[in-house]
């Protein structure tokens, strides 16, 4: 019967609240500075948040909403800038701490790695948003923890394609049936489910709605002693945060 060895974590949304005040602010001030007068408010995030991947959310909000819209350069190099700046704005964010890990996540990560589980990352963000994060939260010393930082474009398809996950895989010399995924929308169970890989959710205040029907567990946070989940889907065995051993039961029960 395989074991439990490894935790792959989606970044945006799962271990840390970032769509709403974090990229949707980003983008918006990368908007200012470039002269247009776009609003991207938390209603529209909502939908735009139906793609993955910087660049393609502005692609896609210009083809919904601004299809007359025609930069010289071209849409997609435009895109591209627009990204980029849009980076550069996130990184300074989280360069000042204003993007802190979800409730539990620090927690879990850290007694994770002290039960001797492996930390892969998997995800449609930048490489860069990723450590940056991570020094910002967890020190410099935690980007050595995660064994693999599979992110941004370093695969040809983005969630809901599972290519991500496979990657990481690969990367780890691991099986599906050896790992635990944790995502946060249906995009990212649909990337997750199609590696086979058995999934937690946590969900926030854009997910909540989406159907996670295939994750084994469905939380509205990691959760602390003090501070404890409540659970939307699934079986937490009485507990009242994440910790090793329930990731185990539920590993073996899924």
């Amino acid at each position: 019967m395989p074991q439990l060895k490894a935790l792959l974590f989606d970044v945006d949304g799962t271990l840390a609240d970032t769509e709403r005040d974090g990229h949707r602010v980003a983008f918006n001030k990368a908007f200012q500075e470039a002269g247009l007068d776009w609003d991207w408010t938390v209603e529209l995030y909502a939908d735009l948040l139906t793609v993955t991947g910087g660049k393609e959310r502005i692609r896609f909000f210009l083809d919904k909403y601004l299809p007359d819209f025609a930069p010289e350069e071209g849409v997609a190099d435009f895109a591209a800038r627009m990204h980029k700046r849009k980076t550069h704005f996130y990184l300074q964010m989280l360069q000042d701490g204003e993007i802190p890990l979800r409730n539990g996540a620090e927690r879990l990560i850290r007694s994770a790695r002290d039960a001797g589980l492996r930390l892969g990352i998997a995800t449609t963000t930048t490489p860069e948003n990723v450590t940056y994060l991570l020094k910002a939260t967890l020190g410099e010393e935690s980007i050595g923890w995660f064994e693999c930082i599979a992110a941004g474009d370093i695969v040809p398809a983005k969630k809901p394609a599972a290519d991500i996950y496979l990657y990481a895989l690969e990367m780890m010399n691991l099986q599906a049936d050896e790992c635990l995924a944790f995502e946060d929308s249906a995009n990212g169970i649909l990337s997750s489910v199609a590696a086979n890989l058995k999934t937690i959710v946590t969900v926030n205040d854009y997910t909540r709605d989406h159907d996670f029907s295939k994750a084994v567990l469905v939380l509205d946070q990691f959760g602390e002693p003090d501070a404890p989940f409540t659970v939307l889907s699934g079986d937490a065995g009485g507990e009242t945060c994440v910790t090793v051993s329930l990731l185990q039961r539920v590993f073996g029960q899924a």
